[in-house]
């Protein structure tokens, strides 16, 4: 990227990528060639932590820049981040996709603070990204919002009720995609499963699935961001099975192995139920694995919750996980309950990593000298089908975007919480 374009930070879930892109498209159009933007995430108080700490470097190293703050931390607080002394401008989550927020930006017509009340927005306009700057994947926004309110999330006021894209223009998004040379598409939400129940019919998910692999022949490999327990539709479950160019990689929603506790953070689902799905999947897609969101120390958890979290780990075989320290969200249900010790929180976290990286392991082991397909990214890396990230021993760079057909060699641990994977080509 050259330096006389705009420069975009994105924090957090995969959503804010594909934002972001649209992002760039807009502000390159309005040339804000002398404008760092960052796409903040308030999952957690250490995300926004990252945010203000780059805002600030970012000024000091680049003064002459003028400084935008969008996306869910701002949309959910804009006045603390205006308030920074380095801040120009906080654009909500709305607008922050509208091409008419950037050119008037361009013009010296926006507001400072330009963020409407997102619970009142119901439609997402279909924004069309043909291409990737800086990703070999494509990720496309196929929903927006959520209707849920689990006491820990307070991603709903950033994001706004359930929203989705109709399906025709799912497809034609992934065409252009494809067209462009994208190889592989993730689709993305914030509540990915919702996706279909404000349209016609209410379509389910996995029939959209369906439709994208079967309308699109030259898509070799489609991918899902997070999916919910609670709403895994019968077409998805075929889509699985059927459909070797769905990758076999589900990252689910847990939270947490507890009932009790995922009762109090108001999840639709039971441990049983996510061993429940990872059985029947895994009858159907003998090579599916599975990832998972899991929060440490929510509030009231108790030594035997926490292990009650491990053993959902390793029963259900979870091996790529998203480990969080819960963290109090001000708005939240969560909030008012009695707290997780701090020194319990960081240990019963460092605990579901460990044991994540355990399973992980147990992967990697089932896979050595096994073929498998590579989707190159920069620096001879990449993932494979399963999403095991791997490192291609090969002596030359080779270009990123191309699939390559490979296997593993070596798995060394290191002691990093994920291991080194090293690949070598399959002729």
């Amino acid at each position: 990227m050259t330096s006389n374009r705009p420069t975009i930070s994105t924090f957090g879930c995969r959503l804010n990528i594909w934002e972001s892109e649209l992002i760039r498209q807009h502000a390159t159009h309005a040339s804000l060639n002398n404008t760092v933007i960052f796409n903040t995430c308030a999952v957690t108080s250490e995300a926004e932590k990252q945010a203000r700490q780059a805002i600030r470097k970012a000024k000091r190293e680049q003064p002459e820049k003028q400084i935008i703050v969008t996306g869910c931390a701002a949309q959910i607080n804009p006045e603390k981040w205006l308030e920074m002394a380095e801040v120009d401008h906080v654009i909500g989550n709305h607008e922050k996709l509208l091409q008419d927020s950037w050119q008037r930006l361009k013009t010296n017509q926006l507001s400072d603070m330009e963020v409407t009340d997102i619970s009142e927005i119901t439609e997402t306009a279909a924004h069309m990204i043909d291409s990737f700057e800086e990703h070999t994947r494509g990720f496309l926004q196929i929903q927006q919002g959520c209707n849920h309110r689990c006491s820990f999330c307070i991603i709903p006021y950033g994001r706004g009720p359930s929203r989705s894209i109709a399906a025709g223009q799912v497809v034609e998004s992934v065409r252009a995609l494809c067209a462009n040379g994208t190889k592989e598409v993730v689709l993305s939400g914030i509540d990915l499963t919702s996706w279909g129940q404000d349209l016609p019919g209410n379509p389910k998910l996995g029939w959209l699935v369906l439709q994208v692999l079967k309308e699109v022949p030259e898509l070799p490999r489609l991918r899902l961001s997070s999916i919910d327990p609670a709403e895994f539709d019968h077409f998805l479950m075929t889509a699985f099975e059927t459909e070797k160019r769905l990758m076999p990689h589900v990252h689910l929603s847990v939270q947490h192995g507890d009932d009790i506790i995922l009762k109090r953070m108001k999840r639709r689902h039971l441990a049983r139920d996510v061993m429940r799905l990872c059985k029947e999947l895994r009858r159907r897609r003998p090579d599916i694995v599975f990832g998972a969101d899991l929060i440490a120390g929510f509030p009231t958890e108790t030594e035997q919750a926490h292990l009650s979290s491990l053993a959902l780990i390793e029963q259900a075989e979870l091996s790529h996980l998203h480990v969080f320290s819960y963290s109090d969200r001000e708005g939240t249900p969560a909030t008012k309950m009695p707290k997780t010790d701090p020194s319990d929180i960081r240990r019963r976290a460092s605990a579901l990593r460990e044991a994540g990286k355990k399973q992980y392991e147990k992967l990697l082991a089932n896979h050595l000298n096994k073929p498998d397909e590579i989707l190159l990214e920069k620096s001879n890396q990449g993932y494979l089908r399963n999403f095991i990230r791997v490192n291609l021993s090969h002596h030359e760079l080779l270009p990123s975007g191309h699939l390559h057909k490979v296997k593993i060699t070596q798995a060394h641990s290191n002691g990093n919480d994920t291991p080194s994977v090293i690949a070598e080509l399959v002729e």
